[in-house]
């Protein structure tokens, strides 16, 4: 590959660095390596690579204010951003910063040479990614780390400098409006109204009233002329959720409005016209109701236009930890009182639960948690009783793998050291309860179990500070 294709990695992590040198080299991409956003500017003063790939958070200038400077001077140039910290505004400002892709880290090495490999096709046909806007401040109350919402985030990223229509699909619980909300915030239309209608919460009866308005005397009960909600939106976002409960006569209004961008109020003769973005959800599968004549299909493919997927609580299972803190944190603060902390088998209890109920049922029950657990460490029995006596899901091998890198992972981010004086407790005191849950108490039988013998148990009870009856 010739020196047109040079990559730059700028990072202050000098094993990051290194991984992706050796991984690019491996791919016969040469690099360049900095260890800090103001070398890299330094040096782009007298030459340019063909893509760069770079860490948010660095000593000196940090990665997204280096981001726009470069691509207010070479917009070609394609830039990779890179972070342990992949939250949604983070995603957000790299793309709308004129990010080419972004990497939340732990990355997966051959997907960071796939794009790297995406980004030098770009610049060597000289595509020409987006203008640059300006950051968005807005912070959001999405949180996860979890593979599907990163996608889920990089879907709003690219999506930030547009009014496109969106559907969102998830069952209930997930954070359907949440994600409508961050779509409206981080949009050209972030200033104007965001209006949510629940299509299944509203009497068949009243919905075109509801979207539409009305006029004085239209109906028996309409003293006088109203706004509906398509009228509050203008220039704006209208959220209509549960989209599949919509009844059949109505689609065929909505339908209209899609294509003419105007309507008139139940009993009104006057058009209105309206500017406003759509963004629908539901929990049911459109494409069935749409074979079975229960949606149509007309107003299904005006309103398929970008979708997004979310996933369930149960499949996103390494984000629990934290959104159970952000919710006890949330609550504590609602209530004026001092948050509550879970012990980490409480969390890890929480995080092997089925959670039918999703994202809203755990937010419900660190309420619970917050009002009804007394003290401010929060252990297993603290929990709400339906939670306790629901059985937890059986989390294969691989999940269990992947939620432990994953701690250790966030452990070392932070800076922590001596992860294993923390885990391995932790883990043996687990395994120590659960054997002798089994055996009903009996340390004999409980050590064979666990491939030890009893004294081993016994010195093992003492040093985690396990005080058990003496019983064989």
């Amino acid at each position: 590959m010739n020196k047109s294709n040079l990559v730059w990695i700028i990072d202050d992590d000098r094993s990051i660095r290194w991984v992706l040198e050796k991984a690019l080299q491996q791919a016969n991409i040469p690099t360049t390596s900095f260890e800090s956003g103001n070398k890299a500017l330094a040096a782009l003063a007298h030459e340019k690579p063909q893509a760069i790939i770079s860490d948010i958070r660095m000593p000196g200038i940090d990665g997204l204010t280096m981001l726009k400077q470069i691509h207010q001077q070479h917009p070609e140039l394609p830039i990779i951003i890179m972070t342990a910290h992949s939250d949604l505004d983070s995603t957000v400002s790299a793309y709308q910063g004129g990010a080419f892709e972004y990497l939340p880290k732990p990355f997966d090495v051959d997907e960071a040479v796939d794009v790297t490999q995406r980004a030098l096709a770009v610049a060597n046909e000289q595509e020409e990614p987006n203008e640059s806007v300006n950051s968005v401040d807005e912070e959001t109350d999405i949180i996860g780390e979890a593979p599907a919402m990163q996608e889920v985030f990089r879907a709003i990223g690219r999506l930030s400098q547009s009014n496109i229509t969106v559907l969102i699909n998830g069952d209930s619980g997930t954070g359907k409006e949440l994600v409508a909300k961050a779509l409206h915030t981080h949009s050209p239309r972030k200033n104007g109204p965001f209006i949510a209608l629940n299509m299944a919460a509203i009497p068949r009866d009243l919905i075109e009233s509801e979207l539409f308005g009305h006029e004085k005397g239209a109906f028996t009960g309409a003293g006088g002329q109203r706004q509906g909600r398509f009228q509050q939106a203008n220039r704006g976002t209208l959220f209509l959720d549960e989209i599949g409960d919509m009844p059949a006569e109505t689609q065929t209004r909505l339908l209209r409005v899609l294509a003419d961008g105007e309507f008139y109020r139940v009993g009104g003769h006057t058009p209105i016209k309206v500017d406003v973005r759509i963004i629908a959800a539901t929990h049911h599968n459109l494409e069935k109701l749409v074979e079975n004549n229960h949606f149509r299909e007309d107003l299904f493919h005006r309103l398929n236009v970008i979708r997004i997927h979310l996933p369930k609580l149960s499949n996103r299972r390494e984000d629990i930890p934290k959104l159970t803190q952000h919710f006890l944190n949330s609550a504590a603060k609602e209530l004026d009182v001092e948050p509550k902390n879970l012990t980490k088998e409480a969390e890890i209890y929480l995080s092997n639960l089925t959670w039918p109920g999703n994202v809203r049922q755990l937010e419900n029950t660190c309420r619970w948690i917050t009002v009804m657990a007394s003290g401010r460490e929060v252990h297993v029995q603290d929990l709400p009783p339906e939670l306790k006596e629901n059985k937890t899901t059986a989390t294969p091998r691989g999940d269990w793998d992947k939620a432990l890198r994953h701690w250790a992972d966030q452990c070392l981010a932070c800076g922590q050291s001596s992860i294993l004086s923390e885990a391995v407790p932790t883990f043996e005191k687990a395994l120590i309860e659960t054997a002798l849950k089994h055996t009903a108490g009996r340390k004999r039988d409980a050590a064979n179990l666990l491939g030890w013998g009893r004294n081993t148990l016994t010195r093992k009870l003492k040093e985690l500070g396990m005080n058990t009856p003496d019983e064989d």
